[in-house]
């Protein structure tokens, strides 16, 4: 089995991996975002994009409760039913569902969250946010039993029920992990972990699960995310970890076949 997870930046190709999926036989579970286009519902809606950065440098979209509702009309509504679409037109028979239905991505939501703003360290309460910390990934197996292609995006539920933003990539490591899948490819629009940010062919092509850690110096932004989600799913069994470019022809082949950065 196979957790794919595409990212929501700029310029990414969904047709790409759409058809490419066609040409697979093994089971996979869709995971995706939806960043730019939020950012852009946002601006039009006159609720320009905020961010958080945390004293430790990892970097999130400020949620408020107006944000929280455009998050759900980009992420479950625009993206995920365009994904769906897009793969019954390729005779897939693709079911999209949020992290919401059914409690597929649970977990906690923050009640404070240090932030760095002109250098000085502040707390945000109010913010709609949480980590994935377990998934209802009997739903999921269920769906795969009986032939349905899932197609999963967040936001997750917190255990008081409430809507929050949550990391993708986290969630799909997490889901990864649940349903004990052999590998768990994460795509964006960059050729993988990159030795210098400035050098789209500066790909770290392998990297042995054991010195992960020693290769977090390259995590810069939101790959800072993605790693520490592969060392969650690494750590519980997962046999691999890809990150690799969504722009590419076929790119979940090209992944597979170790056009990216491969964790093992």
């Amino acid at each position: 089995m196979i957790v794919v997870k595409i990212g929501g930046s700029v310029g990414i190709n969904y047709q790409n991996l759409v058809s490419d999926i066609a040409n697979h036989n093994e089971k996979i579970v869709l995971i995706h975002g939806g960043s730019s286009q939020l950012n852009k519902l946002q601006e039009k809606l006159g609720n320009p994009v905020q961010t958080i950065v945390s004293p430790s440098g990892f970097v999130s979209r400020r949620t408020d409760a107006q944000t929280i509702e455009m998050f759900c009309m980009v992420y479950c509504g625009q993206m995920n039913k365009m994904l769906v679409t897009m793969l019954q037109k390729e005779g897939i028979n693709a079911v999209g569902l949020s992290g919401v239905d059914g409690r597929l991505f649970e977990g906690k939501r923050r009640t404070a969250i240090r932030s760095v703003e002109n250098g000085k360290t502040i707390l945000i309460r109010d913010d709609l946010s949480g980590r994935v910390e377990k998934t209802n990934s009997q739903l999921i197996q269920l769906l795969l039993d009986n032939n349905y292609f899932p197609v999963i995006t967040p936001p997750a539920i917190s255990y008081e029920n409430d809507i929050i933003n949550t990391d993708g990539d986290v969630a799909a490591a997490q889901l990864a992990q649940d349903l004990i899948a052999d590998t768990l490819v994460i795509l964006s629009n960059t050729n993988g972990l990159l030795k210098d940010l400035n050098d789209p062919n500066s790909t770290i092509r392998n990297i042995p699960r054991e010195e992960l850690e020693n290769f977090m110096q390259y995590a810069q932004g939101r790959m800072k995310k993605k790693v520490l989600g592969a060392q969650k799913a690494l750590a519980s069994g997962i046999k691999k970890v890809i990150f690799a470019n969504a722009n590419v022809d076929n790119p979940l082949t090209s992944a597979l076949a170790g056009q990216g950065t491969v964790i093992e």
